[in-house]
């Protein structure tokens, strides 16, 4: 099985790649990790846990070594999964991270919110994109409810997804 089939099916499975993203090839590989505890897709990280920023690495396999990244964390699943009328929560966003970098060298636009799923399992997704430079002007969301990681990428010129990775949890 290809790198990008064992990254990419836990996704499909799950409907992160329809609910957050479209379909992409995995161009980067990132690590988050909450207080020790290595984040792999499906894993189950509980709201304590989770409630400080994660520590986050990734390492871009593409061409130039002068890139930048933009990182999205939302919640397709709020306020219940079984009606996600909220869909998407923004947790957490930063852009103009430097490769190689952790996204504290960024600039963090919405500050890291950690999950407080009122039921329900929900599913926690980190969204990498390349960006084609730095982002002048952001076009920015006015609220954390209904944030689309889609159109955002759109909105902004940054195309499809480098990485995705997800946990779940719940209350």
């Amino acid at each position: 099985m290809a790198l990008d089939e064992r990254t990419l099916k836990p996704l499909i499975d799950s409907k992160v790649i329809k609910d957050v993203v479209d379909m992409f090839t995995p161009a980067a590989e990132l690590t988050v990790e909450y207080g020790g505890k290595k984040v792999t897709n499906g894993v189950e990280i509980s709201p304590a846990d989770a409630s400080e920023k994660p520590r986050l690495e990734f390492i871009f396999h593409g061409p130039s070594k002068d890139n930048f990244f933009t990182l999205v964390m939302v919640d397709p699943d709020a306020p219940h999964p079984h009606q996600p009328t909220m869909r998407e929560w923004l947790h957490w966003m930063v852009v103009d991270i430097p490769q190689g970098m952790d996204p504290s060298k960024g600039k963090e636009k919405v500050e890291y919110m950690g999950p407080k799923p009122p039921g329900g399992i929900h599913r926690y997704v980190f969204v990498l994109f390349q960006q084609k430079g730095l982002i002048p002007k952001l076009k920015f969301p006015d609220a954390r409810n209904n944030f689309s990681t889609m159109q955002f990428a759109a909105d902004n010129d940054l195309g499809l997804p480098v990485a995705a990775l997800y946990f779940t949890s719940q209350k």
